[in-house]
């Protein structure tokens, strides 16, 4: 897949790190069993990240020995949206967001609503 804007893998790794450096630490504090990683191409055309996991609102004491929910965001199509690295890093940065408000249980219709 061509990249209307081209960003490393490890810049984009970076910019990853910083979004999630911008959620508020009483936020990270309660994120538990999570991993987030960032993947070239998406299982399926259009997506920019996917979580996948047992949202924290639905974990009870039932949730034990349970392999980390995965937060994937896609470089390949958040770089062929993107015409500046300006707009890679807002375009990431919203979908961290995204993606980590649904391992709080955030539905996507609420997500939009709130602007990620």
């Amino acid at each position: 897949m061509a990249c209307v804007i081209d960003v490393s893998r490890e810049k984009f790794e970076e910019l990853v790190a910083e979004a999630l450096d911008t959620i508020p630490a009483e936020l990270t504090r309660v994120m538990s069993n999570v991993v987030v990683t960032v993947v070239d191409d998406p299982p399926e055309p259009h997506l920019l990240g996917l979580y996948t996991g047992v949202p924290l609102t639905e974990r009870g004491d039932w949730y034990s020995g349970v392999l980390p929910d995965r937060i994937e965001i896609y470089r390949n199509p958040i770089c062929q949206i993107c015409k500046t690295e300006e707009e890679v890093v807002n375009e990431v940065r919203i979908t961290v967001v995204h993606e980590v408000g649904h391992h709080f249980g955030i539905s996507d219709d609420r997500l939009h609503e709130l602007g990620w």
